[in-house]
Protein backbone atom coordinates (compact mmCIF):
# COMPACT_ATOMS: atom_id res chain seq x y z
CA UNK A 1 0.00 0.00 0.00
CA UNK A 2 1.14 3.31 -0.93
CA UNK A 3 0.88 4.71 2.76
CA UNK A 4 2.91 2.27 4.01
CA UNK A 5 6.09 0.66 3.03
CA UNK A 6 8.19 -3.05 3.52
CA UNK A 7 11.59 -2.61 2.71
CA UNK A 8 12.98 -5.03 -0.07
CA UNK A 9 14.07 -8.73 1.63
CA UNK A 10 18.01 -8.47 2.45
CA UNK A 11 20.12 -9.19 -0.95
CA UNK A 12 17.07 -8.31 -3.37
CA UNK A 13 18.09 -5.90 -6.28
CA UNK A 14 16.27 -2.78 -6.32
CA UNK A 15 17.14 -2.01 -9.58
CA UNK A 16 13.60 -3.11 -10.98
CA UNK A 17 12.65 0.29 -8.69
CA UNK A 18 11.54 2.82 -11.31
CA UNK A 19 11.71 5.49 -8.94
CA UNK A 20 14.98 4.96 -7.60
CA UNK A 21 16.92 7.84 -6.37
CA UNK A 22 21.09 7.67 -7.24
CA UNK A 23 23.66 9.24 -4.77
CA UNK A 24 23.26 12.76 -5.81
CA UNK A 25 22.78 15.57 -3.43
CA UNK A 26 19.00 16.41 -2.59
CA UNK A 27 18.55 19.82 -3.72
CA UNK A 28 19.63 18.87 -6.78
CA UNK A 29 17.14 16.15 -6.76
CA UNK A 30 14.62 17.65 -5.22
CA UNK A 31 14.50 20.95 -7.21
CA UNK A 32 16.19 20.62 -10.79
CA UNK A 33 14.47 17.04 -11.27
CA UNK A 34 10.86 17.16 -9.51
CA UNK A 35 9.21 19.22 -12.91
CA UNK A 36 11.89 16.76 -15.48
CA UNK A 37 10.50 13.45 -13.80
CA UNK A 38 7.42 14.90 -12.32
CA UNK A 39 5.17 11.87 -13.89
CA UNK A 40 2.10 12.64 -15.93
CA UNK A 41 -1.33 13.42 -13.59
CA UNK A 42 -3.73 10.05 -14.21
CA UNK A 43 -4.65 6.81 -12.57
CA UNK A 44 -1.20 5.28 -12.63
CA UNK A 45 -0.21 8.61 -10.43
CA UNK A 46 1.06 7.56 -6.89
CA UNK A 47 0.17 10.69 -5.69
CA UNK A 48 -3.66 10.83 -7.22
CA UNK A 49 -4.02 7.22 -6.98
CA UNK A 50 -3.21 5.71 -3.84
CA UNK A 51 -4.18 2.15 -5.53
CA UNK A 52 -1.20 1.75 -6.69
CA UNK A 53 1.52 0.10 -4.92
CA UNK A 54 4.44 2.69 -4.19
CA UNK A 55 7.98 0.83 -4.89
CA UNK A 56 11.01 0.71 -2.51
CA UNK A 57 13.73 2.58 -4.02
CA UNK A 58 17.08 2.09 -2.71
CA UNK A 59 18.89 4.41 0.09
CA UNK A 60 19.16 7.79 -1.01
CA UNK A 61 21.56 10.31 1.12
CA UNK A 62 20.36 13.81 1.35
CA UNK A 63 22.53 16.46 1.80
CA UNK A 64 23.16 16.15 5.11
CA UNK A 65 24.37 12.78 5.62
CA UNK A 66 26.97 13.93 2.74
CA UNK A 67 28.37 16.41 4.91
CA UNK A 68 30.85 15.40 7.93
CA UNK A 69 28.63 17.05 10.66
CA UNK A 70 26.14 19.46 11.01
CA UNK A 71 27.76 22.33 12.40
CA UNK A 72 26.34 24.19 15.43
CA UNK A 73 23.71 21.37 15.72
CA UNK A 74 24.56 21.34 19.67
CA UNK A 75 23.94 25.14 20.14
CA UNK A 76 19.73 23.88 20.10
CA UNK A 77 18.29 25.23 23.18
CA UNK A 78 16.45 22.06 23.72
CA UNK A 79 15.76 23.19 27.63
CA UNK A 80 13.56 26.61 25.66
CA UNK A 81 11.72 24.41 23.03
CA UNK A 82 10.59 21.39 25.40
CA UNK A 83 10.57 23.01 28.43
CA UNK A 84 7.42 22.16 29.61
CA UNK A 85 4.90 19.14 27.63
CA UNK A 86 1.95 21.22 27.13
CA UNK A 87 3.54 24.53 26.76
CA UNK A 88 2.51 26.28 23.25
CA UNK A 89 4.87 25.99 20.39
CA UNK A 90 6.55 29.68 20.85
CA UNK A 91 9.73 28.58 18.39
CA UNK A 92 7.35 27.41 15.62
CA UNK A 93 5.97 31.02 13.11
CA UNK A 94 2.62 32.61 14.02
CA UNK A 95 0.52 34.61 12.57
CA UNK A 96 0.10 36.32 15.42
CA UNK A 97 0.03 40.42 15.34
CA UNK A 98 3.55 41.21 16.70
CA UNK A 99 5.20 38.23 14.29
CA UNK A 100 6.90 40.42 11.42
CA UNK A 101 7.25 37.58 9.29
CA UNK A 102 3.54 35.94 8.13
CA UNK A 103 3.42 33.22 5.44
CA UNK A 104 0.60 33.64 2.68
CA UNK A 105 -1.84 31.25 1.73
CA UNK A 106 -0.77 32.17 -1.46
CA UNK A 107 2.43 33.39 -2.71
CA UNK A 108 1.39 36.46 -4.46
CA UNK A 109 -1.39 37.45 -1.55
CA UNK A 110 -4.01 37.99 -3.88
CA UNK A 111 -7.24 40.10 -2.51
CA UNK A 112 -8.87 36.88 -1.59
CA UNK A 113 -6.21 34.19 -0.04
CA UNK A 114 -8.55 32.56 1.17
CA UNK A 115 -9.93 31.47 -1.97
CA UNK A 116 -6.97 31.01 -3.84
CA UNK A 117 -6.09 28.73 -0.67
CA UNK A 118 -9.07 26.62 -1.60
CA UNK A 119 -8.64 26.96 -5.59
CA UNK A 120 -5.42 25.13 -5.08
CA UNK A 121 -4.15 21.47 -5.53
CA UNK A 122 -3.88 19.75 -2.24
CA UNK A 123 0.07 18.84 -3.30
CA UNK A 124 1.01 22.45 -4.54
CA UNK A 125 4.36 23.26 -2.72
CA UNK A 126 3.51 26.82 -1.58
CA UNK A 127 0.30 25.29 -0.52
CA UNK A 128 1.99 22.38 1.52
CA UNK A 129 5.31 25.11 3.00
CA UNK A 130 2.07 27.07 4.45
CA UNK A 131 1.07 23.96 6.11
CA UNK A 132 4.14 22.43 7.28
CA UNK A 133 5.27 25.75 8.62
CA UNK A 134 2.06 27.13 10.46
CA UNK A 135 0.06 23.83 11.18
CA UNK A 136 2.01 20.47 11.50
CA UNK A 137 2.44 19.58 15.23
CA UNK A 138 6.53 19.37 15.22
CA UNK A 139 6.48 19.01 18.92
CA UNK A 140 4.24 16.35 19.71
CA UNK A 141 5.36 14.58 16.78
CA UNK A 142 8.40 14.83 18.73
CA UNK A 143 7.73 14.23 21.88
CA UNK A 144 5.61 11.07 20.79
CA UNK A 145 8.09 9.22 18.71
CA UNK A 146 11.20 10.17 21.72
CA UNK A 147 8.82 9.51 24.77
CA UNK A 148 10.54 12.29 26.82
CA UNK A 149 10.74 16.10 26.04
CA UNK A 150 14.03 16.18 25.75
CA UNK A 151 16.21 14.26 23.17
CA UNK A 152 17.07 10.65 23.17
CA UNK A 153 18.38 7.84 20.63
CA UNK A 154 14.13 7.04 20.28
CA UNK A 155 13.89 10.18 18.30
CA UNK A 156 17.73 10.60 16.76
CA UNK A 157 18.10 7.07 15.73
CA UNK A 158 14.65 7.10 14.32
CA UNK A 159 14.29 6.36 10.55
CA UNK A 160 11.74 8.45 8.74
CA UNK A 161 11.52 8.25 4.41
CA UNK A 162 10.50 11.02 2.33
CA UNK A 163 8.46 10.85 -0.80
CA UNK A 164 9.65 13.69 -2.71
CA UNK A 165 7.38 15.52 -5.57
CA UNK A 166 8.55 13.63 -8.58
CA UNK A 167 8.14 10.38 -6.58
CA UNK A 168 11.72 9.90 -5.73
CA UNK A 169 12.00 8.12 -2.36
CA UNK A 170 14.63 9.26 0.23
CA UNK A 171 15.26 6.39 3.10
CA UNK A 172 17.34 6.29 6.19
CA UNK A 173 16.92 10.60 7.23
CA UNK A 174 17.37 11.09 10.33
CA UNK A 175 17.26 14.03 12.93
CA UNK A 176 18.52 15.07 16.29
CA UNK A 177 15.18 17.40 17.19
CA UNK A 178 11.56 18.13 16.06
CA UNK A 179 13.14 21.71 14.47
CA UNK A 180 15.78 19.78 12.27
CA UNK A 181 13.17 17.41 10.86
CA UNK A 182 10.89 20.45 9.93
CA UNK A 183 13.71 22.45 8.80
CA UNK A 184 14.37 19.73 6.11
CA UNK A 185 10.89 18.65 5.24
CA UNK A 186 10.29 22.26 4.51
CA UNK A 187 13.93 22.48 2.03
CA UNK A 188 12.68 19.41 0.62
CA UNK A 189 8.83 19.72 0.66
CA UNK A 190 8.05 15.97 0.38
CA UNK A 191 4.63 15.08 -0.33
CA UNK A 192 4.51 13.16 2.36
CA UNK A 193 6.72 11.08 4.92
CA UNK A 194 6.56 7.60 6.83
CA UNK A 195 8.13 6.51 10.11
CA UNK A 196 10.20 3.67 10.57
CA UNK A 197 12.08 2.02 13.51
CA UNK A 198 14.42 2.94 15.69
CA UNK A 199 17.72 1.54 14.85
CA UNK A 200 20.97 0.62 17.00
CA UNK A 201 23.01 3.44 15.27
CA UNK A 202 21.42 6.43 13.77
CA UNK A 203 20.60 5.46 9.70
CA UNK A 204 22.52 8.48 8.59
CA UNK A 205 26.20 6.65 9.32
CA UNK A 206 25.21 2.97 8.89
CA UNK A 207 27.73 3.24 5.93
CA UNK A 208 30.23 4.27 7.89
CA UNK A 209 30.02 0.89 11.11
CA UNK A 210 33.05 -1.40 10.05
CA UNK A 211 30.30 -4.51 11.11
CA UNK A 212 27.60 -4.03 8.63
CA UNK A 213 25.05 -6.46 11.60
CA UNK A 214 25.60 -3.82 13.47
CA UNK A 215 23.33 -2.04 12.17
CA UNK A 216 19.73 -3.42 13.09
CA UNK A 217 15.89 -2.07 13.97
CA UNK A 218 15.64 -2.54 17.81
CA UNK A 219 12.11 -0.84 18.45
CA UNK A 220 9.18 0.54 16.48
CA UNK A 221 5.36 0.82 17.29
CA UNK A 222 2.86 -2.48 16.82
CA UNK A 223 1.28 -0.94 13.56
CA UNK A 224 -2.19 -2.13 11.68
CA UNK A 225 -3.72 -0.69 8.34
CA UNK A 226 -7.11 -1.05 7.14
CA UNK A 227 -8.55 -0.48 4.17
CA UNK A 228 -11.97 -0.02 2.45
CA UNK A 229 -10.88 -1.50 -0.85
CA UNK A 230 -10.30 -5.07 0.72
CA UNK A 231 -14.17 -4.69 1.37
CA UNK A 232 -15.02 -4.23 -2.27
CA UNK A 233 -16.76 -7.64 -2.47
CA UNK A 234 -18.93 -6.93 -0.26
CA UNK A 235 -19.50 -3.17 -0.21
CA UNK A 236 -22.56 -1.74 -2.47
CA UNK A 237 -22.48 1.64 -2.27
CA UNK A 238 -18.77 2.29 -3.32
CA UNK A 239 -15.51 0.67 -4.46
CA UNK A 240 -12.05 1.26 -5.39
CA UNK A 241 -10.66 4.15 -3.60
CA UNK A 242 -14.39 5.92 -3.42
CA UNK A 243 -16.32 6.10 0.23
CA UNK A 244 -18.97 7.46 1.72
CA UNK A 245 -20.30 7.08 5.20
CA UNK A 246 -22.04 3.74 4.35
CA UNK A 247 -19.17 2.36 3.65
CA UNK A 248 -16.99 4.05 6.68
CA UNK A 249 -19.45 1.86 9.08
CA UNK A 250 -17.04 -0.64 7.97
CA UNK A 251 -13.80 1.01 9.84
CA UNK A 252 -15.85 1.59 12.61
CA UNK A 253 -16.60 -1.99 13.08
CA UNK A 254 -12.99 -3.27 12.44
CA UNK A 255 -11.63 -0.36 14.90
CA UNK A 256 -13.63 -1.80 17.50
CA UNK A 257 -12.78 -5.45 17.46
CA UNK A 258 -9.40 -4.64 17.09
CA UNK A 259 -9.08 -1.81 19.55
CA UNK A 260 -10.33 -4.17 21.85
CA UNK A 261 -8.88 -7.68 21.51
CA UNK A 262 -5.22 -5.24 21.84
CA UNK A 263 -6.50 -4.12 25.10
CA UNK A 264 -8.46 -6.92 26.31
CA UNK A 265 -6.55 -9.73 25.23
CA UNK A 266 -2.83 -8.06 25.14
CA UNK A 267 -3.20 -5.64 27.66
CA UNK A 268 -1.98 -2.32 25.48
CA UNK A 269 -2.72 0.85 26.80
CA UNK A 270 -1.35 3.66 24.30
CA UNK A 271 -3.13 2.94 21.03
CA UNK A 272 -3.82 5.79 18.59
CA UNK A 273 -5.69 5.46 15.36
CA UNK A 274 -5.21 7.37 12.57
CA UNK A 275 -7.40 8.15 9.53
CA UNK A 276 -4.87 7.65 6.23
CA UNK A 277 -6.17 10.68 4.30
CA UNK A 278 -8.58 8.92 2.06
CA UNK A 279 -10.45 5.32 2.69
CA UNK A 280 -8.41 3.51 5.72
CA UNK A 281 -7.57 3.59 9.06
CA UNK A 282 -4.07 2.76 10.39
CA UNK A 283 -3.55 1.45 14.36
CA UNK A 284 0.00 2.70 15.97
CA UNK A 285 0.24 0.84 19.62
CA UNK A 286 2.53 3.07 21.69
CA UNK A 287 3.20 0.78 24.80
CA UNK A 288 6.89 -0.26 25.30
CA UNK A 289 6.30 -3.35 25.30
CA UNK A 290 4.95 -3.64 22.12
CA UNK A 291 7.42 -1.39 20.65
CA UNK A 292 10.36 -4.07 21.92
CA UNK A 293 8.71 -6.97 20.28
CA UNK A 294 10.61 -8.62 17.53
CA UNK A 295 9.18 -9.85 13.99
CA UNK A 296 8.38 -13.38 15.74
CA UNK A 297 5.65 -11.65 18.14
CA UNK A 298 4.23 -9.23 15.64
CA UNK A 299 3.67 -12.21 13.33
CA UNK A 300 2.00 -13.91 16.24
CA UNK A 301 -0.57 -10.79 17.51
CA UNK A 302 -1.21 -10.73 13.46
CA UNK A 303 -2.14 -13.76 12.98
CA UNK A 304 -4.43 -13.82 16.19
CA UNK A 305 -6.57 -10.66 14.33
CA UNK A 306 -6.83 -12.31 11.43
CA UNK A 307 -9.90 -13.80 10.87
CA UNK A 308 -11.25 -13.15 7.00
CA UNK A 309 -8.77 -14.82 4.57
CA UNK A 310 -8.18 -14.71 0.56
CA UNK A 311 -8.98 -12.35 -1.81
CA UNK A 312 -12.65 -11.95 -3.65
CA UNK A 313 -12.31 -14.85 -5.19
CA UNK A 314 -11.15 -17.53 -2.44
CA UNK A 315 -15.01 -18.82 -1.84
CA UNK A 316 -15.26 -18.93 2.15
CA UNK A 317 -13.06 -16.75 3.84
CA UNK A 318 -13.87 -17.62 7.48
CA UNK A 319 -13.42 -20.97 8.37
CA UNK A 320 -13.01 -21.51 12.35
CA UNK A 321 -13.41 -24.10 14.78
CA UNK A 322 -15.42 -24.79 17.57
CA UNK A 323 -15.89 -23.64 20.41
CA UNK A 324 -15.32 -20.16 18.77
CA UNK A 325 -12.36 -18.58 20.64
CA UNK A 326 -13.32 -15.64 22.94
CA UNK A 327 -12.18 -13.09 21.26
CA UNK A 328 -14.08 -14.26 18.29
CA UNK A 329 -17.08 -14.62 20.68
CA UNK A 330 -16.45 -10.91 21.99
CA UNK A 331 -16.21 -9.78 18.23
CA UNK A 332 -19.73 -11.02 17.58
CA UNK A 333 -21.21 -9.49 19.77
CA UNK A 334 -19.49 -6.23 18.83
CA UNK A 335 -20.54 -7.16 15.55
CA UNK A 336 -24.18 -8.12 15.61
CA UNK A 337 -25.99 -4.85 15.43
CA UNK A 338 -23.76 -3.53 12.81
CA UNK A 339 -24.44 -6.49 10.57
CA UNK A 340 -27.89 -5.84 11.03
CA UNK A 341 -27.94 -2.12 10.75
CA UNK A 342 -25.05 -1.91 7.89
CA UNK A 343 -24.44 -4.40 6.31
CA UNK A 344 -28.39 -6.27 5.58
CA UNK A 345 -30.24 -2.88 5.51
CA UNK A 346 -27.30 -0.05 4.70
CA UNK A 347 -25.51 -2.45 1.60
CA UNK A 348 -27.87 -5.25 0.96
CA UNK A 349 -25.47 -7.02 -0.14
CA UNK A 350 -27.68 -10.25 -1.57
CA UNK A 351 -30.49 -7.95 -3.49
CA UNK A 352 -29.12 -8.65 -6.80
CA UNK A 353 -29.42 -13.00 -8.73
CA UNK A 354 -25.73 -12.90 -8.97
CA UNK A 355 -24.76 -11.71 -5.14
CA UNK A 356 -27.46 -13.75 -3.21
CA UNK A 357 -25.74 -16.46 -5.14
CA UNK A 358 -22.63 -15.79 -3.16
CA UNK A 359 -24.31 -16.02 0.28
CA UNK A 360 -25.78 -19.39 -0.85
CA UNK A 361 -22.42 -20.94 -1.67
CA UNK A 362 -21.80 -20.37 2.07
CA UNK A 363 -24.35 -22.32 3.33
CA UNK A 364 -23.86 -26.00 4.24
CA UNK A 365 -26.67 -27.94 3.21
CA UNK A 366 -27.27 -28.07 -0.95
CA UNK A 367 -31.27 -29.09 -0.62
CA UNK A 368 -31.79 -26.08 1.58
CA UNK A 369 -29.42 -23.23 -0.78
CA UNK A 370 -31.65 -24.86 -3.76
CA UNK A 371 -34.89 -24.29 -2.01
CA UNK A 372 -33.58 -21.05 -0.65
CA UNK A 373 -32.79 -20.43 -4.76
CA UNK A 374 -35.91 -21.26 -6.25
CA UNK A 375 -37.89 -18.81 -3.39
CA UNK A 376 -35.79 -16.11 -4.40
CA UNK A 377 -36.22 -16.38 -8.07
CA UNK A 378 -39.92 -16.16 -7.74
CA UNK A 379 -39.53 -12.79 -5.57
CA UNK A 380 -37.07 -10.36 -7.83
CA UNK A 381 -35.86 -7.68 -5.70
CA UNK A 382 -36.00 -9.24 -2.43
CA UNK A 383 -34.25 -7.33 0.21
CA UNK A 384 -30.96 -8.95 2.05
CA UNK A 385 -31.94 -8.20 5.32
CA UNK A 386 -35.83 -10.34 4.23
CA UNK A 387 -33.29 -13.20 2.49
CA UNK A 388 -31.22 -13.78 5.84
CA UNK A 389 -34.60 -14.30 7.87
CA UNK A 390 -35.55 -16.76 4.75
CA UNK A 391 -32.80 -19.52 6.09
CA UNK A 392 -34.04 -20.16 9.01
CA UNK A 393 -37.47 -19.87 8.04
CA UNK A 394 -36.91 -22.37 5.16
CA UNK A 395 -34.91 -24.67 7.14
CA UNK A 396 -38.03 -25.01 9.63
CA UNK A 397 -40.28 -26.10 6.54
CA UNK A 398 -38.07 -29.18 6.49
CA UNK A 399 -36.86 -28.36 2.85
CA UNK A 400 -33.48 -30.57 3.78
CA UNK A 401 -34.63 -33.87 5.27
CA UNK A 402 -30.55 -34.22 6.61
CA UNK A 403 -29.68 -30.63 8.03
CA UNK A 404 -27.31 -30.18 10.42
CA UNK A 405 -28.53 -27.42 12.43
CA UNK A 406 -25.12 -27.33 14.43
CA UNK A 407 -23.57 -26.90 11.05
CA UNK A 408 -26.30 -24.24 9.52
CA UNK A 409 -25.19 -22.25 13.15
CA UNK A 410 -21.92 -22.20 12.36
CA UNK A 411 -22.36 -21.05 8.73
CA UNK A 412 -24.05 -18.25 9.75
CA UNK A 413 -21.81 -17.36 12.36
CA UNK A 414 -19.02 -17.43 9.75
CA UNK A 415 -21.50 -15.35 7.37
CA UNK A 416 -21.68 -12.44 10.05
CA UNK A 417 -17.68 -12.35 10.54
CA UNK A 418 -17.18 -12.20 6.67
CA UNK A 419 -18.97 -9.25 6.06
CA UNK A 420 -18.07 -7.48 9.36
CA UNK A 421 -15.05 -8.74 10.89
CA UNK A 422 -12.04 -6.26 10.13
CA UNK A 423 -9.97 -7.10 7.13
CA UNK A 424 -6.25 -6.43 7.89
CA UNK A 425 -3.66 -5.64 5.91
CA UNK A 426 -1.31 -8.25 8.03
CA UNK A 427 2.19 -7.48 6.33
CA UNK A 428 1.93 -4.32 7.44
CA UNK A 429 2.27 -5.55 11.24
CA UNK A 430 4.11 -8.04 10.85
CA UNK A 431 8.26 -6.45 10.48
CA UNK A 432 9.73 -4.67 13.34
CA UNK A 433 11.47 -2.29 9.79
CA UNK A 434 8.27 -1.28 8.18
CA UNK A 435 7.68 1.93 7.69
CA UNK A 436 4.07 3.39 8.21
CA UNK A 437 2.48 7.37 6.81
CA UNK A 438 3.24 10.19 9.84
CA UNK A 439 -0.07 10.93 11.43
CA UNK A 440 -0.56 14.69 10.17
CA UNK A 441 0.56 14.61 6.97
CA UNK A 442 -1.41 15.51 3.66
CA UNK A 443 -3.05 12.92 1.42
CA UNK A 444 -1.91 14.60 -1.97
CA UNK A 445 -5.23 13.28 -3.65
CA UNK A 446 -7.96 14.40 -1.08
CA UNK A 447 -5.99 16.81 0.62
CA UNK A 448 -6.99 15.40 4.03
CA UNK A 449 -5.03 15.27 7.28
CA UNK A 450 -4.42 12.09 8.26
CA UNK A 451 -5.83 13.12 11.92
CA UNK A 452 -6.54 10.69 14.58
CA UNK A 453 -9.60 9.27 15.20
CA UNK A 454 -11.42 9.24 18.24
CA UNK A 455 -12.31 6.37 19.34
CA UNK A 456 -14.33 7.65 22.79
CA UNK A 457 -16.90 8.86 20.05
CA UNK A 458 -16.26 6.65 17.41
CA UNK A 459 -19.64 6.47 16.12
CA UNK A 460 -19.48 10.29 15.18
CA UNK A 461 -16.59 10.32 13.45
CA UNK A 462 -16.86 11.61 9.53
CA UNK A 463 -14.06 10.79 7.08
CA UNK A 464 -15.65 13.58 4.51
CA UNK A 465 -15.82 16.28 6.92
CA UNK A 466 -11.91 15.79 8.25
CA UNK A 467 -10.60 19.45 7.15
CA UNK A 468 -8.31 19.75 3.80
CA UNK A 469 -5.12 21.72 3.85
CA UNK A 470 -6.78 24.04 1.75
CA UNK A 471 -9.96 24.32 3.83
CA UNK A 472 -7.26 25.36 6.96
CA UNK A 473 -5.46 27.98 5.25
CA UNK A 474 -9.05 29.58 4.50
CA UNK A 475 -9.44 29.70 8.15
CA UNK A 476 -6.34 31.09 9.12
CA UNK A 477 -7.13 33.78 6.86
CA UNK A 478 -10.81 34.19 7.98
CA UNK A 479 -9.09 34.82 11.67
CA UNK A 480 -7.03 37.18 10.11
CA UNK A 481 -9.45 39.25 8.54
CA UNK A 482 -11.51 39.22 11.43
CA UNK A 483 -8.59 40.66 13.08
CA UNK A 484 -8.02 43.69 10.69
CA UNK A 485 -12.05 44.46 11.67
CA UNK A 486 -11.19 45.36 15.03
CA UNK A 487 -10.74 42.06 17.21
CA UNK A 488 -9.22 41.64 20.13
CA UNK A 489 -5.45 39.95 20.06
CA UNK A 490 -4.96 36.45 19.88
CA UNK A 491 -3.59 36.55 23.79
CA UNK A 492 -6.62 38.65 25.00
CA UNK A 493 -8.74 36.12 23.13
CA UNK A 494 -7.35 32.91 24.63
CA UNK A 495 -6.91 35.08 27.99
CA UNK A 496 -3.47 33.88 27.89
CA UNK A 497 -0.04 35.08 27.80
CA UNK A 498 1.48 33.33 24.98
CA UNK A 499 -0.08 34.11 21.10
CA UNK A 500 -2.23 31.19 19.66
CA UNK A 501 -0.69 29.25 17.48
CA UNK A 502 -2.12 29.04 14.23
CA UNK A 503 -3.43 25.33 14.50
CA UNK A 504 -5.88 26.78 17.13
CA UNK A 505 -7.02 28.87 14.51
CA UNK A 506 -8.28 26.22 12.49
CA UNK A 507 -10.81 23.14 12.24
CA UNK A 508 -7.53 21.59 13.43
CA UNK A 509 -7.58 22.23 16.54
CA UNK A 510 -9.39 19.16 18.86
CA UNK A 511 -7.26 16.55 16.62
CA UNK A 512 -4.54 18.16 17.83
CA UNK A 513 -5.29 19.04 21.16
CA UNK A 514 -6.81 14.70 21.34
CA UNK A 515 -2.78 13.98 20.00
CA UNK A 516 -0.87 15.99 22.34
CA UNK A 517 -3.10 14.33 25.48
CA UNK A 518 -2.15 11.44 23.77
CA UNK A 519 1.55 12.02 24.08
CA UNK A 520 0.92 13.37 27.34
CA UNK A 521 -0.23 10.24 28.93
CA UNK A 522 2.68 7.92 26.75
CA UNK A 523 5.49 10.62 28.25
CA UNK A 524 3.60 10.44 32.00
CA UNK A 525 3.57 6.36 31.93
CA UNK A 526 7.26 6.31 30.49
CA UNK A 527 8.53 8.37 33.33
CA UNK A 528 6.63 6.24 35.74
CA UNK A 529 7.52 3.27 34.89
CA UNK A 530 11.36 4.20 34.38
CA UNK A 531 10.94 5.75 38.21
CA UNK A 532 9.59 2.58 39.35
CA UNK A 533 11.73 0.30 38.08
CA UNK A 534 15.22 2.43 39.09
CA UNK A 535 13.66 2.36 42.63
CA UNK A 536 13.41 -1.37 42.30
CA UNK A 537 16.91 -1.64 41.39
CA UNK A 538 17.91 0.44 43.95
CA UNK A 539 15.87 -1.81 46.50
CA UNK A 540 17.31 -5.26 44.58
CA UNK A 541 20.56 -3.59 44.82
CA UNK A 542 22.03 -4.65 48.50
CA UNK A 543 20.80 -7.88 48.90
CA UNK A 544 21.82 -8.73 45.29
CA UNK A 545 25.35 -9.05 46.83
CA UNK A 546 24.99 -10.98 49.35
CA UNK A 547 25.72 -14.74 49.17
Amino acid sequence: MPHSVTPPAEGESPAKAENVVEETPVEQTAVGAVEAEKPEVGEASAQENEDAPMQDAPEAESEAEAAPTEPKRSEVKLEDLFAGMDSDDDEFPSSAPGVKKEISSSPEMPSSPGDAGVALKASDPELMRSFYQRLFPWRYLFQWLNHSPTPTNDFGHREFAFTLQNDAYLRYQSFQTADLLRKDVLRLMPSRFEIGPVYSANPRDRKTLRNSTAFKPLSKELCFDIDLTDYDDIRTCCDKANICNKCWQFMTMAIKVVDAALRDDFGFEHIMWVYSGRRGAHAWVCDKKARAMDDHKRRAIANYLEVVRGGAQSGKKVNLRRPLHPHISRSLDLLKSHFQEDVLEAQDPWRSPERAENLLKLLPDPQLAESLRKKWDASPGRSSSSKWADIDAVAKTGASKNLDTRALLDAKQDIVLEYTYPRLDIEVSKKLNHLLKSPFVVHPGTGRVCVPINTKNLEEFDPLSVPTVQELIKEIDEWKNSEADGDDDDAEKDGSKHPIQDWEKTSLKPHIEQFRSFVIALMKDERERDVKIKREREEEGPEAMEF
